[in-house]
């Protein structure tokens, strides 16, 4: 795959362009061979590649965040629970319910990880624009006291406190994700996500390896 492949692999996804391969380099004059300069190099097709998909991952994680926090705080929970089954949580969609709304004593979800139910996990939904503090994550911990419960997912779509942090650490039963972490989980998920796939040529070295055959 050459360079302007790679480039116009990234324009076709969503618009993005990427930074020149050489930045500030001069044209060469017609019939001369110009030298790279030692201080700058010239990224392979391979690397130009990355960094689209890089680029487009960021872009699309933000957009993620964006999106999501337009929806309602109900579909936010089923979003969660969505991804939280594609990762391998419960054994079908139904071992995951929605608890969420008025007097859910701080459990917006179940996750039963066996067929009896003896096993849960309980989660925790915000989507939120303010970062999560302490409080927030001390009364989801005393949520899961409530119902002696040992594992607790607490996800939004904003941050957490180094506070908020410092206490989950301390209890060892609850998990942080925060808004960056989550549209990195559901673009690995594909939850809320589309991708297609991209043949890379690459030459096989093996068929043409004439001592092995």
């Amino acid at each position: 795959m050459s360079a302007k492949d790679a480039e116009q692999l990234a324009i076709g996804f969503m618009d993005v362009r990427l930074r020149p391969a050489s930045e500030g380099a001069s044209l060469a004059s017609p019939g001369l061979v110009q030298a790279p300069s030692p201080a700058s190099t010239v990224a392979s097709p391979d690397d130009r590649l990355g960094e689209a998909v890089s680029e487009l991952r960021r872009s699309v994680a933000a957009e993620l965040l964006e999106t999501l926090g337009s929806v309602s705080p109900s579909f936010f929970e089923t979003i969660v629970l969505d991804l939280l089954h594609r990762m391998g949580y419960g054994a079908s969609r139904a071992d995951l319910q929605r608890v969420g709304g008025s007097g859910d004593g701080g459990i917006d979800g179940v996750i039963s990880l066996d067929k009896l139910g003896l096993e849960k996990v309980y989660v925790q939904a915000k989507r939120w624009q303010q970062t999560v503090g302490r409080p927030e994550v001390q009364g989801f911990y005393g949520a899961l006291a409530g119902q002696r419960a040992n594992k607790g997912v607490f996800i939004t779509t904003s941050g957490y406190t180094a506070q908020a942090i410092e206490f989950a650490r301390s209890v060892e039963r609850i998990v942080l994700v925060d808004g960056p972490r989550l549209a990195e989980l559901m673009i690995d998920n594909e939850v809320g996500i589309s991708a297609r796939t991209v043949k890379v040529p690459k030459i096989d070295s093996d068929y043409f390896d004439e001592e092995s055959t």
